[in-house]
C-alpha cells in the first residue's frame, strides 16, 4: 500500500499524513478512555526518543527507500532491526543475551533474507536506498529499545498516543507537500493515507506496545518475523499471488526461528 501512493504523496507527507491520522485516532481514545498518568522527565524523554525515532524518521526513511528498491530488497534490509534491537536490549536494558533468543533471531533472520531473496525483482543498484533502508532499520531498533521502559508505568496507550502525536511534529516540515498531494492526489490515494493512519499506526502500533509491555524487547522484536510468512501466505488466497518455492521455504525457517525463541527450555 506505501507503494500505491507514492506517485501522491512524498515520504515525507505520507508518514505525516498516517501519523496526523493515528494521533487523531490515539487522542480520541485516549480521551474516551478518560486516564492520563503524569510521565517523569525521563519517561519523556524516553518517549520522544521513541516517537522521533521510530514514528517519525523510521516511516519517512522507509517510505523514501520504496521509492527506490523493491519491496524484497527493502524487507530484507529493514529485518536487520530486530537483530539490532536484540543486542541493544541485551547491553542497555539488561536483558542479557539467551541462548535461544540469539539462535532464534538468527534463523529467523535467515528465512527473512530467504523471502527477500526470493521476492526481490532487481539488483539493489540504487545505494541510497539501502542506506535509507539501514537508517529506518536502527530508528526502529533504538525507538524501540526507548519505548520498553517506558512501558514500565505508562499504560500502552498513553506511550503510543505520545510517541506518535511526537512524530507527527517533526513531519510538520512536510505538512506543505501534504496539502499539495491531498489536493492532487485521487480519492482512493487519500483513503489509502487514512486506512494506514488508523490501522498500521494506531491499531498496530498500539498494540505493539501492549505486547511489548508483557514480554522483553529481544523476544517481542523476533516476533515481526512473523510477518513476511503471514503476508506470503494472505496475498496466496487473496490477491491469487502464488509465491515462489524458495519464499515458502524462507516462510518455514521464519516460524521455526521465531518458535525457537519462544521455547524456555
Amino acid at each position: 500500500m506505501i507503494r500505491s501512493v507514492h506517485s501522491a504523496f512524498t515520504p515525507g507527507a505520507l508518514a505525516l499524513g498516517r501519523l496526523l491520522v493515528g494521533s487523531i485516532a490515539l487522542t480520541s481514545a485516549m480521551v474516551a478512555r478518560g486516564s492520563w498518568v503524569s510521565p517523569t522527565r525521563q519517561e519523556w524523554a524516553l518517549v520522544s526518543v521513541c516517537g522521533v525515532l521510530w514514528f517519525g524518521a523510521y516511516n519517512v526513511a522507509l517510505n523514501g527507500a520504496e521509492r527506490r528498491i523493491d519491496a524484497g530488497t527493502a524487507a530484507m534490509l529493514v529485518n536487520v532491526g530486530p537483530i539490532l534491537i536484540a543486542l541493544l536490549a541485551g547491553s542497555l536494558l539488561h536483558e542479557g543475551f539467551p541462548r535461544r533468543l540469539l539462535v532464534g533471531a538468527g534463523i529467523a533472520f535467515g528465512g527473512a533474507i530467504l523471502i527477500g531473496v526470493a521476492t526481490t525483482s532487481r539488483a539493489p543498484s540504487d545505494l541510497w536506498g539501502v542506506v535509507l533502508c539501514l537508517m529506518a532499520a536502527s530508528a526502529y531498533a533504538i525507538g524501540v529499545t526507548a519505548q520498553k521502559p517506558a512501558l514500565a508505568r505508562l499504560p500502552a496507550l498513553q506511550v503510543t498516543q505520545m510517541a506518535c502525536l511526537t512524530g507527527a511534529i517533526v513531519c510538520l516540515p512536510f505538512a506543505g507537500q501534504l496539502r499539495t498531494g491531498i489536493g492532487h492526489a485521487a480519492a482512493g490515494h487519500v483513503l489509502d493515507v487514512v486506512y494506514l493512519g488508523l490501522v498500521s499506526t494506531a491499531a498496530a502500533f498500539g498494540t505493539w506496545a501492549y505486547a511489548l509491555s508483557h514480554t522483553t524487547a529481544g523476544r517481542m522484536s523476533v516476533t515481526t518475523y512473523l510477518v513476511p510468512p503471514l503476508t506470503i501466505l494472505a496475498g496466496w488466497p487473496l490477491l491469487g499471488e502464488r509465491p515462489p518455492a524458495l519464499a515458502l521455504l524462507g516462510g518455514l525457517v521464519a516460524l521455526g526461528g521465531v518458535a525457537v525463541t519462544r521455547r524456555r527450555r
